[in-house]
């Protein structure tokens, strides 16, 4: 595994990141774990996950099968940077109050805290925002941050589905009070989804933030889907079955799969290999569901892309340029 510094910070993580969504909903609390051990005797040491996760009537519930994974010892919490986000609604579903959710100081503190005890941890090592809150100023959330910090509850503090300009105002207001500001932007980003490299992407390496792209196989999309739909397997659902009901869109899709195969390269191995060779890309989200699936992505990030290939992916899914080229002169 290979490892590189999380934007301009001293951190070192794995050019591979273990998302850990499906921990609860789709694999249960043993598969879970085993799937953690694995990926830490591969040398991935960053795992992602959020207070949200489980979802429904399940929230947090991934927060805590990864912190009775912790719980077992062999120094897997102190092997691990560990990144989760706050921001949605940790209220039980309807019972949600007006200071349960979002990045008040207050919220902020009431999360950390719960997160804390359920990854049965001491410290977060990137505190992550999951959203822009459109109604809290940065001013109270940097405070909130600068805490936390000298409380030792968390090291770092990242965000996920920020715009540019969200990036700029959080780290200009970040230098103005002497904080560290945002250390990484966790966006959607991947061969079918490029809008990033417009404005997120370059914002990002002007404040030496890391980007770490989640859904790099874009929902199932990239990873061989009309070959596995062709030969009786599992049915794409989701963003990646409304993308395939576009005749123009599923014929970009066959070209895409009918290059990788030319080129003897599995379609959702290639998507991340892609990613790795991106400038400003720490480390692409991986999300598995099983064993194999955590093996594939452990392939890919030894995967070397021949230019040829490069270049036949960049035709096939051109990206938008930067801005302002993108839509201006």
């Amino acid at each position: 595994m290979k490892y590189t510094q999380l934007g301009r910070t001293g951190l070192k993580v794995s050019r591979l990141v273990l998302g850990t969504m499906n921990f609860g909903p789709q694999t249960d609390e043993a598969d879970s774990h085993a799937i953690m051990d694995s990926a830490l005797d591969a040398g991935i040491n960053f795992f992602d996950t959020a207070n949200v996760y489980g979802w429904g009537e399940n929230k947090g519930r991934t927060e805590t099968i990864i912190g009775n994974w912790f719980a077992k010892g062999g120094e897997r919490r102190d092997k691990v940077v560990l990144a989760t986000k706050v921001y949605g609604n940790m209220a039980a579903d309807g019972d949600a109050w007006p200071n349960h959710d979002k990045l008040s100081a207050v919220n902020i503190r009431r999360a950390v805290d719960a997160s804390l005890q359920r990854l049965q941890t001491d410290y977060i090592d990137l505190y992550q925002f999951h959203h822009i809150d459109r109604s809290t100023p940065f001013e109270e959330i940097w405070q909130a941050v600068d805490v936390l910090v000298q409380q030792g509850k968390i090291l770092y503090a990242g965000s996920s589905n920020f715009p540019g300009y969200k990036i700029a105002q959080a780290n200009e207001t970040a230098a103005r009070r002497g904080s560290f500001g945002l250390v990484s932007e966790q966006c959607l980003y991947n061969l079918a989804e490029r809008r990033a490299e417009m404005e997120v992407i370059p914002a990002a390496q002007e404040y030496g933030l890391g980007v770490i792209p989640w859904s790099p196989l874009h929902g199932g999309l990239l990873g061989g889907v009309i070959k596995k739909e062709a030969e009786g397997g599992r049915r794409a659902s989701g963003r990646a079955a409304d993308t395939l009901a576009n005749p123009t869109a599923r014929a970009q899709i066959q070209a895409y799969e009918d290059l990788l195969e030319k080129h003897g390269v599995e379609p959702g191995e290639a998507a991340l290999a892609w990613l790795l060779t991106r400038p400003g890309v720490t480390g692409p989200i991986v999300g598995p569901r099983t064993a194999e699936q955590l093996e594939s992505a452990i392939r890919a990030a030894g995967l070397e892309l021949s230019e040829e290939l490069l270049e036949g992916l960049d035709e096939i899914f051109p990206g938008t340029g930067p801005s302002p080229e993108a839509f201006a002169w």
